[in-house]
């Protein structure tokens, strides 16, 4: 399918999903966050991609931030408006059943930012910045930033973070476990594809449920102990649980199905 805010690439069963307004510095319109859900459902049922990739075109942004011209005139209820179907696209991103990978290459503020945690693993090239800096606006961040920053770097260097308006440098964000590697902008993909490249080998159905379960922590309504015990038991029935203990019984590599 083509679109006409982001590219799409697939190669070797990884999808990679990128943000191509570069003039702006890869700014997320309506538009385009709806052309990253579209990207992303389609990969849940393409058993020829195993994982997606997320980056933004240019050495200079993954995402600066939501398109600040589009909802300038924007009263109380258009922002609610706008803000549900910024969640609905991060949520889509964040449930997706295959591993979704920011390939942040410059600046992820705002909305980049949030973009960015809504992923399931986040590679930042050495000259990446991330921040919320909504609050210089008047704002409060309005795709789930308050709540996933939190999550990821706690409570109090959320807040920091939150009413500062500070943006943090790559280094920082992996200490505080915002990003799970740094590396050089040249090794920024090759490190995104190594990752999935070494998920493509376990079992599709574990790796899944794994991704699910690890959600259901957040979720209010579930109980994700009971829930681990039932997919661990639903495990056993699967022709890849056979597989790889076969093959960890015969010291050999396992070769999964997906069944």
């Amino acid at each position: 399918m083509s679109y006409e805010n982001i590219t799409t690439k697939k190669e070797n069963g990884v999808l990679t999903i990128t943000i191509n307004r570069e003039d702006v510095l890869n700014a997320l319109n309506v538009a385009t966050l709806q052309e990253i859900m579209d990207a992303i459902n389609n990969i849940q049922e393409d058993k020829g991609i195993s994982g997606a990739i997320l980056t933004g075109a240019g050495a200079k942004a993954f995402a600066a931030g939501a398109d600040i011209a589009e909802f300038a005139d924007f009263d109380a209820e258009q922002g609610k408006t706008m803000s549900e179907a910024g969640h609905m696209v991060m949520n889509t991103i964040e449930t997706s059943k295959k591993p979704v990978i920011a390939a942040v290459n410059g600046f992820a503020l705002g909305g980049g930012c949030e973009l960015a945690m809504a992923c399931h693993i986040r590679i930042a090239s050495d000259n990446a910045r991330f921040g919320q800096p909504e609050v210089n606006l008047g704002l409060v961040p309005g795709y789930a930033g308050t709540q996933r920053l939190v999550q990821l770097v706690g409570k109090s260097k959320a807040i920091e973070l939150l009413i500062t308006g500070d943006a943090i440098k790559a280094d920082e964000a992996k200490s505080l476990g915002l990003v799970n590697h740094v590396v050089t902008q040249g090794e920024l993909m090759s490190k995104c594809h190594e990752i999935l490249n070494k998920v493509k080998t376990k079992a599709p159905q574990a790796v899944e449920r794994v991704l699910s379960l690890v959600n259901a922590y957040n979720d209010k309504n579930t109980d994700g102990f009971a829930e681990e015990s039932i997919e661990f038991g639903n495990s056993f029935a699967t022709k890849d649980f056979k597989e790889g203990v076969d093959a960890f019984l015969n010291k050999r590599k396992a070769s999964f199905t997906g069944e």
